[in-house]
């Protein structure tokens, strides 16, 4: 009876050590599987406390005056870019109006600018405004049109355009532009009203400020007859220097050029295309549930083309949505062990713009085109 009891008792304690390593073991295999999940293309890497940036008009003598909007009963309610990730280079302005934080856009428009406003969950549009300190009211307008970028600003009653900027608590100053993601005159439509563009804090460049401005233009896009178009490079550079070209590939492995283009005097922010058989194709990040998402171009009948990198060696890299900072999604060449190679666009003087993926949306799937779903869309612009 003792040896029976004695050899009971082994049989459980054994069984219970069994059973303790299996759930240790899947413990730690869980937690393995979260780590990895949480690096992830779409999701932010790690938590950020909001900044608010002060929108404001610039007045020629260097004083800031205060942009607003304004209810039906005339109550001003503040207007700030608001900086959710740890960059600083693509932020969303937002109205702050009874407690909502309401869209502000550049409306469609058949006047001489197009009117900047915020936009209420029924669909009314109030109208955006710089305050003197005078307590004159002043428009801000999207006063002309570079392409993909609409240059905003205050306009006063004789006709003298001041400059619109964000500023960070710290004292950084960023633009406050209208950005196009559709060529068409219509961007999309929200609320029902016909939205011409996007309200966007970006990065200042070394001309944006010094776009001529025609003061009789509306607000249309401005084709230079004096502007050259220019082709800029897309590379992905490695820890070494040497830059690797970037191309799209069909699926017999015919191999076509991708590259940014600038149609304008601007090159803040700007297309990228890939250059299939004598057309143009627009280069997306897909919708996808990898770890990183990929990167392609999408021909007219809905046809995918892999966008990589080629080392001198000639293999083929791949070319990544690898992680998510705010509206903007870390672009970079992946080699065969895994590491990362930034991916930028060159001019031909050598100027430099980061290529990253641009979402205007906060959904997953930002459109569809041709039947793919796509999560952000790819440009270069001002670093």
């Amino acid at each position: 009876m003792k040896s029976y009891n004695q050899s009971f008792i082994k049989t459980i304690c054994y069984n219970v050590f069994i059973l303790g390593f299996l759930l240790l073991f899947m413990a730690c295999n869980n937690s393995s599987s979260k780590n990895k999940t949480s690096n992830t293309e779409t999701g932010d890497i790690s938590k950020f406390e909001d900044v608010y940036w002060n929108v404001k008009a610039i007045h020629p003598d260097g004083h800031s005056l205060d942009i607003k909007v304004f209810n039906n009963e005339g109550k001003a309610f503040d207007v700030k870019a608001i900086q959710n990730s740890n960059q600083d280079n693509f932020l969303d302005v937002k109205a702050f109006m009874d407690g909502e934080k309401l869209p502000v856009k550049v409306l469609v428009s058949k006047n001489q600018f197009s009117p900047v406003v915020a936009i209420t969950a029924k669909g009314h549009p109030h109208k955006i405004k710089a305050i003197t300190l005078e307590g004159e009211e002043l428009d801000i307008i999207g006063v002309t049109r570079f392409d993909n970028v609409v240059i905003m600003k205050a306009l006063t009653k004789k006709g003298e355009f001041y400059g619109v900027k964000a500023i960070s608590p710290s004292g950084q100053l960023n633009n406050v532009k209208g950005i196009k993601i559709n060529t068409k005159e219509r961007e999309m439509s929200l609320k029902g009203l016909d939205i011409y563009a996007h309200v966007i804090v970006m990065h200042q460049t070394d001309n944006e400020d010094n776009l001529i401005i025609p003061k009789k233009n509306i607000a249309k896009n401005i084709k230079e007859n004096s502007f050259e178009r220019i082709i800029w490079n897309i590379k992905a550079v490695t820890p070494e220097g040497k830059n690797l070209d970037v191309k799209a590939f069909d699926s017999e492995g015919n191999k076509f050029d991708v590259k940014a283009t600038q149609d304008s005097k601007q090159h803040s922010f700007m297309n990228i295309k890939a250059f299939v058989d004598g057309g143009e194709l627009p280069v997306k990040i897909m919708h996808s549930k990898d770890e990183y998402a990929p990167i392609k171009a999408i021909g007219s009948d809905g046809t995918i083309y892999d966008i990589k990198a080629v080392t001198d060696a000639n293999v083929k890299l791949d070319v990544k949505g690898i992680s998510r900072s705010g509206n903007l999604i870390n672009v970079k060449a992946v080699n065969e062990n895994g590491e990362f190679y930034g991916v930028k666009a060159f001019n031909p003087e050598g100027k430099l713009n980061a290529v990253k993926g641009i979402k205007i949306f906060d959904r997953e799937v930002e459109m569809n085109v041709r039947g793919n779903p796509v999560h952000a869309h790819l440009k270069a612009i001002t670093q």
